[in-house]
């Protein structure tokens, strides 16, 4: 099934709580995945402004990521260290691995990749920078601090 890009909605923000939000003010998502109707797999078509981050630093326990870079330059930052990601070049992230990851578009244009990943059910995410980690459930992502306490509360 064709997809037009451009009228695929664009969405900004995130679901991360309170004081990580600004880390991904200038990501824009647009889910081709679900436009196409795919289920088992969700892929995004993602612009970066200069100075804005993919995400968090983060791992999956049951997820698989991959990206594809389409336009402009990314850093790909992991435990190793850091990557210079040119269009066409690719990165993936295998399920259960805990080597933190993210993209930070450093230079002054914006840069475009493909996101894909699955949709396993029960995954866990990490954030080895911050106290946070989130718990896929029926109703979407929940967020606690690493101690379990949500956030908001006392």
């Amino acid at each position: 099934m064709p997809i037009d890009l451009n009228a695929v909605p664009p969405q900004t923000g995130t679901n991360y709580p309170e004081p990580f939000k600004a880390v991904v003010s200038g990501r824009v998502r647009r889910r081709v995945g679900d436009a196409a109707g795919l289920t088992n797999f969700g892929v995004n078509w993602v612009t970066l402004a200069p100075g804005s981050a993919s995400a968090l630093r983060h791992w999956h326990t049951t997820q698989d990521e991959f990206i594809y870079v389409v336009s402009g330059t990314l850093m790909l930052v992991t435990d190793d260290g850091e990557t210079v990601l040119m269009p066409g070049m690719m990165a993936g992230f295998p399920a259960g691995v805990a080597n933190g990851h993210h993209l930070v578009n450093r230079s002054d244009q914006p840069a475009v990749y493909l996101e894909v990943g699955d949709r396993a059910p029960n995954d866990q995410v990490y954030y080895p920078d911050v106290d946070l980690q989130g718990s896929h459930t029926a109703t979407g992502w929940q967020f606690t601090h690493r101690d379990g306490r949500p956030y908001g509360a006392p």
